[in-house]
């Protein structure tokens, strides 16, 4: 980012990033002479497994309650959904596919791997009527909700 102008309120990247970290942050001096953050150095176990976690959107209509989550690229095969306790679980696997071959990568940003969600139901459901479809690499989870008194009288002894 630049300016535009000497009255233009814009900061350029430089000074952006030097008003969230502060001078201590920086050690190094770029190119242009600026100073530029320097990374923490972060020690990383290859073989360490890193669980993904699956993002949901969880609305109801007036019968059901619907769990979707943006699994493209994951096979049916692959995903494990259960409920215990009012408790959604949905567990799975994201394959890159064959990348044996691969030397050196320039760009990673995709996630590969196992991918975990749990997630406690905000309404009773009827756990035998629960319907999980996988269309166009979204997962749709509809569940039936069960009918719950408004109030219920306790008899205090």
């Amino acid at each position: 980012m630049a300016r535009r102008n000497a009255d233009d309120d814009l900061l350029i990247e430089d000074e952006l990033t030097a008003a969230f970290l502060g001078d201590d942050d920086f050690s190094t001096t770029n190119n242009n002479g600026g100073q530029q953050p320097v990374q923490p150095e972060e020690e990383w176990d290859e073989n360490e497994a890193i669980l993904g976690q699956l993002a949901v959107d969880v609305y109801e209509t007036k019968e059901k309650l619907v769990v979707k989550a943006r699994t493209a690229g994951v096979n049916k095969n692959d995903l494990d959904v259960s409920i215990a306790d009012n408790t959604l679980s949905i567990k799975g696997t994201l394959s890159a596919g064959g990348e044996e071959d691969v030397q050196n990568y320039h760009l990673q940003e995709c996630y590969w791997g196992e991918f975990s969600r749990s997630l406690v139901l905000p309404v009773p459901v009827k756990e035998d009527e629960i319907q999980a479809v996988l269309k166009d690499g979204v997962l749709t989870i509809s569940f039936t909700k069960t009918q719950q008194d408004t109030v219920k009288k306790i008899q205090v002894l």
